[in-house]
């Protein structure tokens, strides 16, 4: 099953594709409980199982424009950095032996087609395909070999970075925790459809390809994701889990590449499916805003 939210007159709501299109699950079912994605997962899977009829169902053609972020309100997204070798070695980091790990809040999501906002703050941004892990059921202490049974489904994310502000001190997180700076979609593809084991990974910028790899080469794989995760914290449904991006980002590369006005940057995982994003200048940022970093003014 396909899993999708779309902005409708009446905000956006949870859509399941449909034989021709996507079908407005809440209205559908006549049950406005499950207009969202949340909401479902929440209700477990009972829910799960009351919506998959509509994959049977006609519904409507969607403008890229009316998809919203897949997974567009997560408790949180747990994130690994330094997920592939040669991605570590690039940045000249040893290949972790530990998982490296952040976390994002839920107000750096974007749609999978929206404007991707390149923060006045920074003239470093950069690229990261990434394979998303959406969290059904959850739990605690969750062993690997039981982590698909936590999973609900697979998203496809790009975890741009505000590189000057992530090496700006030895905490990752203001450099990944701009406003809007994770596209995320355009679906969750539920675990019986799609296997992530050894797929396809890629971005590509304005045509050309910046990233190529396969999810079976990530360090700590799913599995192991959800175990480690839930070692110290307990998931909740709707939780996104990041698991990493491959060798290739703009930083490493000589000279470097930084995403401006006007690129388009696309990620996409075999199976899941693509996001596309254009990036725009962000408008209406203060310019004598001193927390910047390597400017004259910034600092304690």
């Amino acid at each position: 099953m396909r899993l999708a939210t779309i902005a409708t007159p009446d905000g956006l709501r949870l859509h399941v594709r449909g034989r021709a299109g996507y079908v407005d699950v809440a209205e559908a079912t006549g049950d406005p409980s499950l207009a969202s994605l949340r909401a479902v997962l929440e209700a477990g899977q009972p829910a799960l199982d009351a919506i998959r009829p509509l994959e049977l169902m006609d519904g409507r053609e969607v403008d890229p424009a009316d998809f919203g972020p897949a997974v567009p309100d997560p408790p949180r997204i747990l994130c690994l950095g330094l997920n592939y070798s040669e991605h570590a070695l690039e940045g000249g980091r040893a290949v972790p032996t530990w998982p490296d790990a952040f976390v994002r809040g839920a107000d750096s999501v974007r749609g999978p087609f929206a404007d991707l906002v390149r923060p006045a703050l920074t003239d470093r941004f950069d690229y990261e395909a990434e394979l998303g892990i959406v969290i059904g059921s959850g739990g605690r202490y969750i062993t690997a070999d039981k982590a698909f049974d936590a999973i609900a489904g697979f998203t496809v994310l790009n975890d741009a970075s505000a590189r000057d502000w992530q090496r700006a001190a030895s905490q990752w997180t203001a450099g990944k925790n701009f406003t809007g700076s994770m596209p995320i979609g355009p679906e969750v593809v539920t675990t019986d459809e799609a296997d992530v084991t050894d797929a396809a990974i890629s971005s590509s910028l304005n045509g050309r390809v910046m990233q190529s790899a396969r999810t079976s080469q990530m360090l700590v794989s799913i599995p192991s994701a959800v175990e480690f995760f839930s070692s110290f914290t307990t998931l909740a449904p709707g939780d996104v889990i990041a698991t990493g991006t491959p060798g290739g980002v703009g930083f490493a590369r000589t000279p470097p590449v930084w995403l401006q006005p006007g690129d388009v940057i696309e990620v996409t995982v075999e199976g899941i499916g693509t996001i596309r994003n254009r990036v725009v200048a962000e408008a209406g940022a203060p310019t004598d805003w001193r927390w910047r970093p390597g400017a004259p003014a910034s600092g304690l």
